[in-house]
């Protein structure tokens, strides 16, 4: 008797699970369907960015090989695009490459590039910040205090690392131009700064006891 009621359980069972399938065979499909697109959409998409990557590597190397006199503006060329594709990896190297070569001479232009790293391309927030400090370095020497300040005001109103360069950036600039007080705040700031990197801060200390009188 419990063999029999076991087999007829059974059988319902397996019924009930039958005209589950049958009845929602539609719904069933087309889930289905949409779970191997979500997949394959997904699997494109990863093989996508890594073809763009390597050839993103090849053309930034590629440029580094080719590099001389006679072929100097394919190269740059090549390194801005680089810079404008906003890879996370290769757009800030081609950058310092043009930077560190003195490739381009029109220092708007290195500006653009500059904020095309800083605000159209996904980087971690303290490279960000050190790409933020190299453009305040760059411009240090030609723009006016305010300027100077507007482009390192999120790295020093923020908990960097890159702080204390910052600031250490604004109390030589404001030393250059003969202004202490404003040198002095500013070197004082990265003395009591919890993370300041310990190099600019006995470099502060030094400035402050030999040069400014403290």
């Amino acid at each position: 008797m419990d063999e029999e009621i076991t087999i007829i359980d059974s059988n319902a069972r397996n019924e009930r699970i039958r005209n589950f399938f049958i009845n929602n065979k539609r719904k069933l499909i087309i889930t289905v369907s949409i779970i191997l697109v979500i997949i394959i959409g997904y699997l494109s998409f990863e093989k996508s960015k890594e073809t763009k990557k390597i050839k993103l590597a090849n053309q930034y190397n590629l440029a580094l090989i080719d590099l001389n006199l006679e072929n100097k503006e394919k190269t740059i060329d090549e390194m801005i695009n680089v810079v404008k594709s906003n890879d996370t990896t290769y757009s800030p190297l081609a950058l310092y490459h043009l930077l560190d070569n003195n490739l381009i001479d029109n220092n708007d232009e290195i500006n653009i590039l500059f904020n095309e790293l800083i605000e159209n391309t996904n980087l971690e927030n303290e490279i960000k910040n050190l790409i933020i400090y190299k453009k305040a370095l760059f411009n240090s020497d030609f723009v006016s205090e305010n300027e100077l300040l507007e482009i390192l005001n999120p790295v020093i109103n923020s908990d960097s690392i890159w702080k204390s360069h910052a600031l250490y950036l604004l109390a030589e600039y404001f030393y250059s131009k003969k202004e202490m007080q404003k040198a002095k705040e500013f070197f004082r700031k990265i003395l009591v700064l919890p993370n300041a990197n310990n190099g600019i801060k006995i470099e502060s200390q030094k400035r402050l006891n030999r040069d400014l009188g403290e």
